[in-house]
């Protein structure tokens, strides 16, 4: 199979060295520069150092290149760019005839007037004919690269991308599941970032282990409730995409969504925090969309909306503990 993994970040380049060694797989990186680095030094220092790329691994700089490698029906593209740049990406492969799928978890920004849309409602705008899909899961790159054992989720409408997707990243450490709730994983994927935020937050100042049990608890039924109002399936919420992915970011110390809320309780701005990460963390721009997008479905989220107004300094840490605390009791289903 071929594979074209557009994005050099952490996420593509471990997943494009996973699969490497089993297809052929070129990887595109957007800056030129960037890329003539990895290609002499078969290492991804910036995002992924001390990891050695596969030798067979090609690295491409140009798009056009990268999208020559694309010309038959059967060719895997898989975009890996921050959650900014997918509608931009979309429309790049708009034309592509074969499967391809997004690693980015998040809703983009909101524009106007228009709510921020998730990964497959930005692909129904831009680019409607596309065979697309979504991987996602509990998944640190670093781990990936080394080999360490992964589980993902391949989600797509469509059974034949949910296959593309199995066949070429599934081996010895990377388990992958396929999955038809494509907005179930999506929501997952977007709103575990904004709780990260919040168990950081938790975490920094030293509350205890009761409260971070509580806040992974009531941000899952919070994640679940907006993809139900989105038409997910409570199940998937049930599974990798969902509490999965939500433990291991808001509790692996690898997680720079987590990062966040720790350094937040420190007393750091969010600018001294941002460049300080070198990093996305897609909680960050995202926490405002899901909020929007939730408030205009009716659905209740304190949790992401505590995080909304730390992040815009709305709110002092201890203030945002205290008013979660201080809601009115509730049945715990509601």
């Amino acid at each position: 199979m071929k594979v074209t993994v557009f994005g050099a970040g952490a996420w593509g380049t471990a997943l494009a060295a996973s699969a490497a060694g089993r297809h052929t797989v070129q990887l595109w990186a957007r800056d030129p520069a960037q890329a003539r680095l990895l290609a002499a030094q078969r290492e991804n220092r910036r995002y992924l150092p001390g990891i050695a790329l596969p030798p067979q691994l090609a690295i491409r700089a140009d798009p056009l290149a990268a999208l020559a490698g694309l010309a038959a029906a059967s060719d895997l593209a898989v975009i890996a760019t921050p959650m900014a740049g997918l509608r931009e990406m979309l429309e790049l492969l708009r034309d592509h005839r074969g499967p391809m799928a997004w690693l980015c978890k998040g809703f983009e920004a909101a524009a106007g007037s228009r709510d921020g849309l998730l990964g497959h409602e930005i692909r129904v705008q831009v680019a409607p004919a596309l065979q697309a899909g979504i991987l996602s899961g509990p998944s640190f790159a670093l781990e990936v690269a080394r080999g360490q054992p992964t589980a993902l989720v391949a989600a797509s409408e469509q059974e034949r991308v949910r296959q593309v997707l199995v066949a070429a990243f599934h081996g010895p450490s990377l388990r992958v599941y396929a999955n038809d709730d494509v907005a179930g994983v999506e929501v997952g994927g977007a709103v575990k970032n904004v709780l990260a935020i919040a168990t950081g937050l938790c975490d920094g100042l030293n509350l205890g282990l009761n409260a971070r049990a509580a806040l992974i608890t009531r941000g899952l039924a919070e994640m679940t409730r907006l993809g139900v109002a989105l038409g997910a399936r409570v199940d998937t919420f049930m599974g990798l995409s969902g509490l999965g992915d939500l433990v291991l970011t808001a509790t692996g110390d690898l997680s720079r969504n987590r990062k966040v809320g720790l350094l937040l309780a420190q007393g750091q701005s969010l600018q001294q925090i941002l460049d300080s990460l070198g990093h996305v963390a897609e909680g960050v721009y995202c926490a405002r969309a899901v909020v929007q997008r939730a408030e205009h479905l009716g659905v209740d989220m304190p949790i992401s909306r505590a995080v909304v107004a730390l992040l815009a300094g709305q709110l002092q840490p201890l203030a945002a503990v205290s008013e979660l605390m201080g809601r009115e009791p509730a049945a715990e289903t509601g």
